[in-house]
């Protein structure tokens, strides 16, 4: 147990739409609760680790570092790391877990704060400057006209729909379940107000064939907060901890015409590398949607399902129903709770993991669940236990 990670604390802040409350003051909601929740003190927190960083270029995206939340609540930090040049979101969170493994730590903050919705409302603050160039990743997709993440996914789907029979309606059934999850969820009131029909979703206008608008998640304000804590400070902590079982992570090059297959598909073989558990252990799922088809990748990375075969796989929804063989994005997802960029998944299946999602509480005793982030060429897991 010493040498091992667990996830003692989680915290989210209000989730809306423009909201009026500063990006900061946000993360130190979600911060607060999460130590609370751990029933840990501020001057517990030895480090603070975070994704990307924070985003001069574009604030909206990431409006908050490291260094801020150390100076606002306090901190005494003897580790602190925030950067994009990690796998994918969650990365930070098994960066955490590394930290408290080789005893740099004893209890990481980690957090995502996002603030496009608001960002959008106060562009002089927040978001990019025009420009007449590009340059870094954009240099390997703007070129094309894939200036939005939805046209180079649409890409990857494109290709299910053509090589292996992915069918529009199938595909309609992750933002219809994600919606059935979100009525459900008290965080999510800003996002969804009433449950999508297939009927409502293949009438939406279309953005990059196949995704239509509700397959691709909206711009949202919000922080999550999760609380890493190392093995031999379990006594330390309050709550019912969450072992970190496995984690894995992949990166390939960032372009429009070159990557064959989504990082999901390296990600998951490596996951069960490292862990006896395997996905027949498996009682739930929170995969990255940031678009509807993200989910799909996953199933098949991981191994739920052959390569090809995922859309088969949520036909008709019923698998993936919260009663269903493999309850899927129970919060709602990004889809149905808000873009929340990869954390929200964590913070979900923590919450069912201790038995705490009310009303929308898959049934049973679930001890095992996997929580993903990322889609393209870079991706990151979680394998989380109660145990």
């Amino acid at each position: 147990m010493a040498k091992e990670a667990y996830i003692t604390g989680v915290g989210q802040s209000e989730v809306g739409i423009r909201l009026p409350r500063h990006p900061l003051l946000l993360t130190l909601d979600a911060a607060k609760e999460a130590v609370a929740e751990a029933g840990l003190t501020l001057d517990q927190i030895d480090g603070v680790f975070s994704f990307p960083g924070k985003s001069h270029g574009y604030l909206a995206f990431s409006p908050v570092g490291t260094d801020e939340v150390i100076d606002a609540l306090g901190i005494k930090s003897k580790w602190q790391m925030g950067a994009l040049e990690q796998p994918a979101q969650l990365s930070a969170i098994g960066m955490a877990a590394w930290a408290v493994k080789e005893g740099i730590c004893r209890h990481v903050l980690c957090f995502r704060t996002v603030y496009e919705a608001g960002g959008m409302a106060d562009p002089a603050h927040y978001m990019p400057a025009r420009s007449e160039t590009v340059s870094g990743p954009s240099q390997w997709t703007s070129p094309f006209w894939a200036t939005s993440a939805a046209c180079w996914t649409a890409q990857y789907a494109a290709r299910h729909v053509h090589k292996y029979g992915l069918t529009r309606e199938q595909l309609g059934q992750i933002a219809i379940n994600g919606s059935k999850n979100a009525m459900l969820n008290p965080r999510a009131r800003a996002i969804t107000k009433e449950e999508l029909t297939l009927d409502k979703y293949m009438s939406a206008r279309m953005i990059s064939t196949p995704l239509c608008l509700y397959d691709c998640d909206r711009f949202s304000d919000a922080s999550t907060v999760i609380i890493v804590s190392a093995g031999d400070a379990l006594d330390e902590v309050k709550c019912e901890p969450i072992r970190i079982a496995a984690m894995a992570g992949s990166v390939d090059r960032y372009s429009w015409d070159q990557v064959e297959w989504p990082a999901a598909y390296d990600t998951g073989p490596d996951l069960w590398k490292r862990t006896d558990y395997t996905v027949n252990d498996v009682d739930m799922a929170q995969f990255y949607d940031g678009f509807a088809f993200l989910p799909i990748t996953w199933l098949e990375g991981l191994g739920f399902c052959e390569k090809g075969e995922g859309g088969k796989f949520i036909e008709g929804g019923t698998r993936i129903a919260r009663d269903g063989e493999l309850p899927l994005n129970t919060s709602g997802g990004q889809l149905g709770s808000g873009r929340l960029h990869g954390f929200g998944f964590a913070h979900e299946a923590v919450t069912q993991l201790r038995g705490n999602g009310g009303d929308r509480q898959i049934p049973g005793d679930p001890k095992v669940a996997v929580a993903s982030s990322g889609g393209g060429p870079m991706a990151a897991a979680l394998l989380l236990t109660k145990d």
